[in-house]
């Protein structure tokens, strides 16, 4: 119950404030921001950060959305992207999504139109499905899931997935046509409140096909376990 209503807090906010109003507000701009992680990774390779983050400002059935993630090791930044979508509500809990998304790391820099939903299944999974196209005929696809089950009402443990597919190779960013990549977690948060949890846990991310070629080449990693630490937060 507490993941729907996180996930529906826009339409609970305006509902709320037009009966507290009297019905004089009818649909208020809202604003909304998670950090789902902001973590330090012990990895093979050595450790690393890493950050995924989305907000959005709008009203009950309509936003915009910024949605940022990345790695950095060893101070460089190896991986980073940002999206900008229009989003509208078309069922209880779903949202359509569609705008631009640029790979800003690895170079060279890669833009991509994104169509794609977000929302609660059912049992209450958090889901983020989008399609990409890009230029040349570059096309991909995203899977993000993830629960959250209640150990306590502070004690909070998420295991969460996410697989990437890519329609061609493109040696350049080192990757490969098919599915790319798999990652797996899991964390255990405690909530001091709410809005703040720092959590540990655990990584898991593979590499296949192409993409595991295109590492191997450069001796990167193509299967690593990696023990995270940081911290969530919502405002």
């Amino acid at each position: 119950m507490k993941k729907r209503a996180l996930f529906a807090l826009g339409g609970f906010i305006a509902s709320t404030t037009a009966a507290l109003a009297g019905g004089m507000i009818d649909d208020p701009l809202l604003s909304f921001v998670k950090v789902d992680q902001f973590e330090l990774r012990d990895a093979e390779g050595g450790n690393s950060f890493v950050w995924d983050a989305q907000g959005w400002v709008g009203y009950d059935l309509k936003k915009l959305w910024i949605k940022t993630e990345g790695e950095r090791v060893g101070g460089e930044t190896e991986e980073a992207e940002v999206q900008f979508l229009y989003s509208r509500s078309f069922a209880r809990y779903w949202d359509v999504q569609a705008g631009w998304r640029r790979d800003i790391r690895p170079e060279p820099n890669r833009d991509w139109a994104v169509l794609g939903v977000q929302g609660l299944a059912p049992y209450f999974f958090e889901v983020d499905a989008a399609l990409f196209v890009g230029t040349d005929g570059r096309t991909a696809a995203r899977l993000e899931a993830e629960y959250e089950f209640l150990i306590t009402q502070r004690l909070i443990l998420t295991p969460d997935i996410e697989f990437n597919l890519y329609g061609k190779d493109d040696p350049l960013t080192g990757v490969g046509s098919g599915l790319s990549d798999m990652e797996l977690g899991l964390r255990l948060r405690y909530e001091i409140r709410r809005e703040f949890a720092p959590y540990v846990g655990v990584n898991w991310i593979r590499k296949f096909g192409g993409t595991a070629d295109f590492a191997r080449v450069v001796g990167a990693s193509t299967n690593d376990v990696q023990w995270v630490a940081g911290l969530r937060a919502w405002f």
